[in-house]
């Protein structure tokens, strides 16, 4: 008998005075298997590390999101970690956090992100102390403008080995 002869009430596979049968639907995924931005729900209004592109550290408090992960923190700090030379010995490892206050984290940009446990927040980090901001920040400042000479020293005499202008090419750009 073809599904049109058979009476209604058994049409759609239901016993005559029965409840329908639930059919079943697509499986789910367990939560550790998200792969966009909803990984993120957990993180929300937790204090978490950034680790960005262009290697700035943030700390901060994340209040929202969106489906491009591009990130709202509070109570931003960005914090740097250098090595100061010592006249007597090995270099000093020091760290300082300077105040941000609110900011808005392009997604793209962000390359690592981490929960940050708060029982340990307090504490400095294995191995730095933190030193005067001033200090820090004119040290960082120092580095970087050395690595930056360096890289373009590099990228010059590679152009001359390959042959070309490798201007820009893996130079961090804002």
């Amino acid at each position: 008998m073809n599904p049109a002869e058979q009476p209604p009430s058994t049409q759609d596979g239901n016993v005559l005075g029965g409840a329908a049968v639930p059919q079943p639907g697509p499986p789910q995924l367990p939560p550790q298997m998200f792969t966009t931005a909803a990984q993120l729900l957990d993180l929300t209004d937790k204090k978490l590390m950034l680790v960005l592109r262009d290697g700035r550290k943030l700390l901060g408090v994340l209040r929202t999101w969106d489906q491009f992960a591009n990130l709202v923190l509070t109570e931003t700090k960005e914090r740097y970690y250098v090595e100061a030379p010592s006249p007597a010995g090995p270099p000093r490892k020091l760290f300082c956090d300077i105040p941000r206050g609110t900011f808005l984290v392009r997604g793209e940009n962000v390359l690592l992100l981490g929960e940050i446990d708060l029982d340990r927040d307090d504490e400095d980090p294995p191995g730095y102390v933190e030193g005067p901001v001033e200090e820090v920040f004119e040290i960082q400042k120092r580095q970087e403008s050395e690595r930056k000479q360096s890289d373009k020293t590099k990228a010059r005499k590679a152009g001359d080995f390959w042959g070309g202008e490798l201007e820009g090419s893996g130079e961090v750009l804002f």
